[in-house]
């Protein structure tokens, strides 16, 4: 029996290029802009931060600052089709992640200002080094296209296919914001989304139309004074802090959680800063790990407060997944499903958007 699903379901199968004219673009040149990524016109790979500061920081965050959570390319155009053509320099798989949210680039088109989710560009299952593929709209007329670069891969280059006589201009603007920087976790950094615009910081960016980028670093978000120097010097309207999954035990968290939080205010007098713990559904390991964290993340908080500071503000973590379906937000126990980011979206955004626009 063939274990190929494509054969038997086709809205299953991967789209090949079915077009002989396409001419690819490469998207680090104009008109093309690109969100989310470090000097993303002038890299060699695309990365989230400088590699040095990721090579000072751990072996983990090196492994994984090329990974392009957050990476957004904005362009607009009046094609009937795109396509991508995209070189990743390897493969991961994940057992409990889709490879659409691991490897995959997902489109959204602007529509009255909203973008609204179009297409996943879905990598073949046993891809090596990159792949392409093609999305019909089945008909022309100029669209403002957002695509989402994947969560848990390196990106070396990514090309988009139009037809040859397609108009290629700009795409939409973003509000005239400062990007919302998100500091954490694999949760942060999209573990485990399906699609890459299912992750939390995409949902609230989608909501505000607000620019972002994603310091989410698997098991290696450690509040190391190279990243907080780092994070400290960044442009930002809003900075949400949210490490806790990652500290490698309660002692360490409360030597580093309110110093990383006094690094970046110093820097930052003005800027709103979110300290959110960590949300969980597995209730057996909130009594030995979670409420103890969750104390030292408050007494930042409450020392924050007692020191003057009013633009600081806690979110608690536990509260994300509670009510109706509680059980059906994650897939482990810990990492969220696109259910369970939906509640963190909403949880995180509505302190965002009353922090930025009330």
């Amino acid at each position: 029996m063939s274990n190929d699903i494509s054969k038997i379901d086709r809205n299953l199968a991967v789209a090949g290029i079915d077009v002989p004219d396409c001419v690819f673009h490469d998207v680090r040149k104009p008109p093309f802009k690109i969100y989310g990524l470090y000097k993303p016109e002038t890299e060699n790979t695309f990365r989230r931060l400088p590699e040095e500061v990721a090579r000072a920081t751990s072996e983990g965050v090196l492994s994984l600052h090329a990974n392009t959570a957050g990476g957004r390319v904005r362009f607009s155009t009046d094609s009937e089709y795109i396509a991508i053509s995209c070189k990743l320099p390897g493969i991961t798989h994940f057992a409990h992640m889709p490879v659409t949210g691991v490897s995959g680039f997902d489109m959204y088109v602007s529509k009255g200002g909203i973008d609204v989710f179009e297409k996943c560009l879905t990598p073949p299952w046993d891809m090596t080094d990159g792949y392409s593929t093609i999305y019909h709209f089945g008909n022309r007329k100029m669209r403002e296209i957002t695509i989402n670069f994947p969560l848990y891969n390196d990106v070396d280059e990514l090309l988009v296919g139009l037809e040859p006589d397609a108009e290629l201009g700009e795409g939409a603007k973003y509000r005239d914001i400062k990007p919302i920087v998100y500091y954490g976790s694999s949760i942060t950094q999209g573990g485990c989304a399906s699609r890459p615009g299912n992750c939390y910081e995409a949902l609230i960016s989608q909501k505000l139309s607000c620019d972002y980028i994603n310091l989410g670093f698997s098991g290696s978000a450690k509040c190391e004074d190279a990243m907080m120097d780092y994070i400290a010097n960044l442009d930002m309207s809003v900075f949400v802090y949210d490490y806790d999954h990652n500290a490698p035990d309660v002692g360490y968290l409360a030597a580093t959680h309110f110093k990383g939080y006094v690094k970046v205010r110093e820097k930052n007098p003005d800027l709103p800063i979110i300290m959110v713990t960590a949300p969980i559904d597995n209730r057996a390991f909130l009594e030995n790990r979670y409420f103890p964290c969750r104390e030292v993340i408050m007494k930042s908080y409450l020392d924050a407060r007692a020191s003057g500071d009013e633009n600081v503000y806690f979110i608690d973590g536990a509260a994300f997944f509670n009510g109706e379906s509680t059980d059906a937000c994650t897939v482990d126990g810990c990492h969220p499903n696109d259910l369970g980011f939906l509640r963190m979206a909403d949880g995180i955004g509505r302190i965002i958007e009353y922090v930025l626009f009330s």
